[in-house]
């Protein structure tokens, strides 16, 4: 198939990106890892004993950041709906987190123990129309904040990007109700024409 200019376009802007060239020079499996990276450095996230759920995991940028700076104290549980080559302190589960077999599976892998952060870097596949794809991001993140209503402890925090456009606002405000501190993090490694953000959640409140 025939390459497109848009498409051509992308590839240069993401072989030429400083943040990619960054990721392979170090050995990180993708440019996300900055963006944890960057944010955890603000808000002191990753905690030593600690387990963190990474949803939307491949390629395993954000559990590479989360184990390594773990340091073997604790454990990182990623699911993605893509396979994931292994981690190092990492266990995976591939599955589509909208399935309650999903989420039935993580919640056995769990074992009863809560969680101290959740991490949702999840996006659906684009469909190119907004209206649509606006409202399965929004959702992704809706069971992402379901899932730290009933998992996470009191003091976890939760981590979840989205997009600005339809339903952000509805969701920001739910976010409000669930948290004692919501704030909002747009870290470097975020391409400013980008219209992705990062919420982030701190402390549940009681009820």
């Amino acid at each position: 198939m025939k390459r497109t200019r848009t498409s051509k376009a992308w590839m240069h802007e993401h072989v030429t990106d400083p943040y990619v060239q960054r990721a392979k020079a170090e050995g990180f499996r993708s440019r996300a890892a900055f963006k944890l990276m960057e944010i955890d450095d603000r808000d002191h996230l990753i905690r030593a004993g600690e387990v963190v759920v990474d949803l939307g995991a491949a390629p395993g940028g954000w559990s590479q950041v989360a184990a390594q700076r773990m340091n073997g104290r604790g454990r990182v549980v990623a699911l993605d709906l893509l396979e994931m080559d292994g981690l190092h302190g990492v266990q995976f589960i591939r599955g589509d987190f909208r399935e309650e077999c999903v989420l039935h599976q993580l919640e056995e892998l769990l074992a009863g123990e809560r969680v101290g952060l959740v991490l949702s870097d999840m996006a659906p596949n684009i469909s190119g129309v907004p209206v649509s794809d606006q409202a399965r991001i929004m959702h992704l993140a809706e069971l992402g904040l379901d899932f730290c209503r009933h998992w996470l402890k009191p003091e976890g925090a939760f981590l979840v990007k989205v997009f600005q456009g339809y339903g952000y606002e509805d969701f920001v405000r739910e976010m409000k109700q669930v948290f004692k501190t919501v704030t909002t993090r747009k870290p470097d490694a975020s391409r400013d024409r980008s219209a992705e953000v990062y919420l982030l959640g701190k402390g549940l409140k009681e009820g």
